[in-house]
């Protein structure tokens, strides 16, 4: 059995409208290879002095999974507007 992946997604959303219009085009790409949302926005407390104000949690069912969904050509379409929206990191990483 291989071992979940997930996003991990840590932003400062530079223009709302622009952001919106990412996570509209985003949702066909994640459910598609059955992402599931674990996190997505609410209440953040940054004890450490993090700076970003929004962050997200898809899980998917692989590693592979997770990385077949980012490098899809639904996903990468979509990126440009997170890209040009926002500023932070992203992650891609195998569960334990």
């Amino acid at each position: 059995m291989s071992k979940k992946g997930y996003w991990l997604v840590m932003l400062t959303v530079t223009d709302p409208e622009g952001y919106q219009r990412y996570r509209d085009a985003i949702g066909d790409a994640v459910s598609r290879f059955g992402g599931r949302y674990l996190v997505r926005g609410g209440q953040v407390t940054n004890p450490e002095g993090s700076d970003f104000d929004r962050h997200v949690v898809v899980e998917f069912d692989s590693y592979e999974t997770a990385l077949s969904c980012y490098r899809s050509p639904a996903y990468q379409t979509a990126l440009q507007n997170r890209v040009a929206s926002s500023t932070g990191h992203f992650a891609i990483v195998e569960g334990a």
